[in-house]
């Protein structure tokens, strides 16, 4: 297939792509949630309108809020997210949020402890590490009786590469996102890439394992063909599947961007970013990535 003939090409436009992420990482950084710092974080409903952004900033920096992130949300709310209350902020909530006429209702107070947030944190770190761990352990496992040319736990590391790519290209995209929009991160990022994770290492695993059945058959037919061309056959044998399944994916979670509620809209941008790098990677990056190392280890051993 041309996919694993051109795989060079495909290795530098991935490099490429993690570099950008990279760079929006360090130039940007990402922006924390009140989840993982701890802090406090309001909705306010206008039953008549809500004011306008600049006159509540007004309000609620004479009110001593400080470094604060207002969004607008729904038709009539906004959403704070600030430091924690001092106790005189905590009861003049609702008549800080009403401004310019604009009767305000607390629909949400929500406060966060510093401890609390860096459990949560530390939490999130291990649970993505652990599922990355029983993804390699499942995949050594699962191709343990194909183990030639390629070694069962080098399918299982490429599928590993494969998902730091997925992660690492929406972790980029949203630092740049909260470079533009203040986006912050907190538990339902992590669970978007979370669901990221599931998701790609199912697409690449099909590709793998139609490989396994293609290298078995092989040897069931006492059939001698180059390795490289197996993959390829795989991968074409899989790619109509592996574009149908994350275009519909990608068109449900469109549709929930762009006409479901504010609150899901950046879980749902993240995960629309991570499933299209997830087919990307399964398809021009594991594949292309056994065929490199089935050669490289083909070359040592001579």
């Amino acid at each position: 297939m041309l996919v694993v003939a051109n795989r060079n090409k495909f290795f530098a436009l991935s490099g490429a792509l993690v570099l950008a992420a990279l760079v929006s990482i360090t130039v940007f950084g990402l922006k924390q949630g009140t989840d993982f710092t701890g802090g406090t974080l309001i909705q306010a409903t206008y039953v008549d309108g809500r004011p306008a952004p600049e006159a509540l900033s007004a309000a609620l920096d004479e009110a001593g809020f400080a470094g604060y992130s207002l969004r607008e949300a729904n038709e009539n709310d906004y959403i704070l997210r600030a430091a924690n209350l001092t106790n005189d902020q905590r009861e003049k909530t609702e008549e800080i949020f009403s401004v310019d006429g604009k009767s305000a209702t607390i629909a949400q107070l929500t406060e966060v402890g510093p401890t609390i947030g860096k459990e949560l944190r530390n939490k999130a770190l291990v649970a993505i590490a652990l599922v990355m761990t029983a993804i390699l352990f499942f995949i050594a496992f699962a191709f343990r009786k194909v183990s030639k040319p390629i070694s069962s736990w080098i399918y299982g590391l490429i599928a590993l590469v494969t998902l730091g790519f997925d992660v690492l290209i929406p972790i980029g995209f949203y630092a740049f996102l909260g470079a533009l929009t203040g986006a912050q991160v907190d538990t339902l990022f992590v669970t978007a890439v979370l669901t990221v994770l599931g998701y790609s290492v199912h697409d690449t695993i099909v590709v793998f394992d139609r490989t396994r059945e293609n290298l078995a058959l092989n040897q069931e037919k006492n059939r001698r063909e180059d390795f490289a061309e197996t993959a390829g056959r795989s991968l074409q044998q899989t790619f109509v599947r592996s574009v149908t399944t994350s275009l519909t994916t990608a068109l449900a979670l469109t549709a929930l961007f762009l006409l479901g509620p504010d609150s899901t809209k950046d879980f749902a941008l993240t995960l629309l970013v991570g499933i299209v790098a997830g087919t990307y990677s399964s398809i021009f990056l594991a594949t292309p990535l056994l065929v490199a190392v089935e050669r490289w280890r083909g070359q040592k051993g001579k």
